[in-house]
């Protein structure tokens, strides 16, 4: 019975799960359906509504993959619910059998007359005592096996209507599994018209791919001179210290090539651990938000023969939408990029995180930021019904997948 008791709470476990992951797809799905439903405003289809609908289609397959997932989970409920019923009726089927000789028996033996005799033909008191015991026992047994009867008839009847129950749950998936392969193949089918009519815009496309190439270039040259200039400081303020070889640092700090590198203090250092401890789990830079082009090199949506780099991320959100940081810092520095606005450097510690197009700057550099402080408003391109942030962050000189560091969205 324990045992039961555990795979059912593992199995309610599963389910809830499930059925949390469904509803935020669900949720994913409605917000990407607003982003698109904005870039539609523009009549010329554009390549951000491309991406757009290819995160869409992603999130629809996701939710597919969960609806499968719930119906294989279904399929074992129903098997256990089966086996369960199966292994109830044939235990109600041997109550019965047992509880009908008993009445056999007791019609055979039904009067007192008999009852008697069967006391009276003892050899002694002691035997005739043992025999009123059994007459007892007997009796009570009769009445504790009708009620085992009726209890795994009512056993019995709960598990049918609970696997009825089940089935008719599946059913309900399965005409919802139906629902969104619909939708896919609609989804995909207006994906493969916009790629054709993108097609016809090669020489646009090229254009954009060049600009944003030098774009994302002029940034981090800004970043790297930003970088090297805080080293040379370092540097020159290490020649003039008076102690420039023997930095005492607390035992809860962890001092790297990175940290002696940038001067940092130990509050600097520590602040960098804890940034390094949250790997994983940093709030978004956007409150709500859809991933439009992940870190590294890959294929353009559309020009797939030519490979894009991101140094990394980019969220699409809505107009309006604000930019936040994802971590306790200080603002380092303030970029403005020609054609890109401009971006707000923030350093934890050993780290950085860059937060690039935007129109309107809240912070400036040296002031200390909170988690989640607004620290600008992101650009809306009107032309492209676009608002679009490009996140970065840096560890040291290197550039590191944001993706990484976020915390499931």
């Amino acid at each position: 019975m324990g045992c039961m008791c555990i795979q059912n709470g593992i199995a309610q476990k599963t389910k809830e799960k499930l059925q949390e992951d469904k509803t935020k797809l669900e949720n994913d799905i409605a917000y990407t359906n607003k982003l698109l439903s904005e870039t539609k405003k523009n009549k010329q289809i554009s390549l951000n509504q491309l991406i757009i609908l290819n995160s869409k289609i992603n999130q629809r397959q996701d939710l597919i993959g969960n609806i499968n997932n719930e119906i294989d989970d279904i399929d074992g409920k129903i098997l256990n619910s089966a086996k369960e019923t199966y292994k109830l009726a044939g235990e109600l089927k041997t109550l019965k059998e047992e509880y009908a000789k008993m009445i056999v028996f007791a019609y055979k033996n039904r009067n007192a007359f008999t009852r008697l005799m069967f006391l009276f033909a003892s050899s002694d008191l002691n035997q005739a005592y043992l025999r009123l015991k059994y007459l007892q026992q007997y009796t009570l047994y009769r009445r504790k096996q009708a009620g085992l009867i009726m209890q795994a008839a009512l056993l019995l009847n709960e598990k049918i209507i609970e696997l009825k129950d089940i089935k008719s749950g599946k059913s309900t998936l399965l005409q919802s599994e139906e629902a969104e392969k619909t939708l896919l193949a609609q989804e995909k089918d207006e994906k493969n018209s916009a790629v054709k009519k993108l097609q016809q815009k090669e020489k646009d496309l090229l254009a954009t791919i060049k600009q944003k190439e030098k774009e994302s270039k002029k940034l981090k040259q800004s970043i790297e001179t930003l970088i090297a200039n805080e080293i040379k400081k370092a540097t020159e303020k290490s020649k003039t210290s008076t102690s420039t070889s023997t930095t005492t640092t607390s035992t809860s700090t962890t001092v790297t090539s990175t940290s002696k590198e940038l001067g940092l203090s130990d509050a600097d250092i520590t602040l960098s651990n804890s940034f390094a401890s949250n790997k994983g789990k940093l709030p978004w830079p956007t409150e709500k938000g859809v991933v439009t082009s992940t870190f590294g090199v890959h294929s353009h949506p559309v020009l797939t023969e030519i490979k894009v780099k991101n140094n990394g991320i980019d969220i699409s959100t809505s107009q309006g939408s604000k930019a936040r940081a994802v971590f306790d810092g200080k603002v380092t520095g303030i970029v403005s990029i020609p054609g890109a606005n401009m971006a707000v450097i923030i350093r934890h510690g050993e780290y950085l995180t860059v937060y690039s197009n935007l129109t309107e700057v809240y912070v400036k550099s040296g002031d200390a930021i909170k988690t989640k402080q607004n620290i600008g408003l992101i650009s809306t391109d009107t032309d492209d019904s676009k608002t679009e942030l490009h996140f970065e962050v840096w560890y040291g000189k290197i550039l590191t997948d944001p993706m990484n560091w976020l915390a499931p969205n």
